[in-house]
């Protein structure tokens, strides 16, 4: 199948509801946070190994479909050279050096054809011996703001049972921590470039898998320390023309997320506190909208 041939700018607005979206690892696992703002953050990361466990959920490792990013990377990279009869490189091979070149062209190629996340997202694929590359992928996106700033807040909570008879001895019960948010309403901008697209190979059928891997990333990917969190909007902006027919700024911009006027004086505790509106009006010349939830 051929590659895509439109440009696409997106925005995803999520919300969770008495959960931790995103824990930071260096403030105790606490929700991430602006130091500056109070606004909650949620990083592409995140969002990106949700769409990933979707896909491998969905696809069960089907050929084309595997996911790169998990576990051991260089067995994967090897797999490509091993598949394609190559041997070894050298280290001046390594470095794109003599035959080298030619052959982290075809395992590059041959990575792309095999992992969905390889062909989406790109990858750093440069292990000592099996090089593939690095690649840049069509698909980006930014960092997830809440709209309205966050208030983390921990709750201590109780444990029953012991991990040993040593710590038994010391009383029945052990406490710990709960990080959550009551209520946060994220907002989340992303972009898929066709030019890269055509590089990687990131087809029609790879882009209908993407929208509803993000629609459903959350549905499989339920936890007690996640809370309730629900994909609730995601807009579309597609480009007639692979370059684009208008900057992505423009055009994300028409997307609008603020509260109620009657609730507005006290915390957002849910999404129907707030109002979502797209500006339909005056879009630059080949630009529609798509409103996929």
């Amino acid at each position: 199948m051929e590659a895509i041939k439109n440009r696409y700018d997106f925005t995803i607005i999520f919300d969770v509801e008495n959960g931790n979206p995103n824990g930071d690892p260096d403030a105790g696992n606490m929700p991430r946070t602006d130091a500056e703002t109070g606004h909650g953050l949620v990083t592409d990361v995140c969002i990106k190994r949700k769409i990933r466990n979707y896909i491998e959920l969905v696809k069960e490792d089907l050929i084309g479909y595997k996911i790169f990013i998990k576990e051991i990377l260089d067995e994967k990279t090897q797999g490509a050279y091993k598949a394609l009869g190559y041997e070894k490189n050298t280290d001046s091979e390594n470095k794109g050096e003599g035959k080298g070149k030619a052959k982290i062209k075809e395992a590059q190629k041959w990575m792309c054809e095999n992992y969905f996340d390889v062909r989406a997202f790109g990858a750093v694929m440069n292990p000592k011996g099996w090089s593939c590359g690095i690649l840049r992928g069509p698909v980006q996106l930014n960092f997830a703001q809440s709209v309205e700033p966050v208030v983390p807040q921990e709750m201590s909570i109780t444990r029953m049972a012991r991990t040993n008879e040593e710590r038994a001895k010391t009383g029945e019960t052990e406490m710990g921590k709960k990080s959550y948010i009551p209520y946060g309403l994220y907002k989340m901008e992303g972009y898929i470039s066709a030019m890269l697209g055509q590089k990687t190979g990131f087809n029609e059928d790879d882009l209908k898998l993407f929208w509803t891997a993000i629609i459903n990333m959350f549905e499989h990917d339920r936890s007690a320390a996640r809370g309730k969190m629900i994909v609730r909007k995601l807009i579309v902006f597609k480009h007639d023309s692979p370059l684009g027919n208008a900057p992505s700024h423009t055009l994300l911009e028409r997307v609008k997320v603020t509260r109620q006027e009657q609730d507005n004086e006290l915390p957002a505790r849910a999404f129907t506190d707030y109002t979502v509106a797209v500006n339909r009006e005056n879009l630059p010349e080949g630009i529609s909208v798509h409103e996929k939830v």
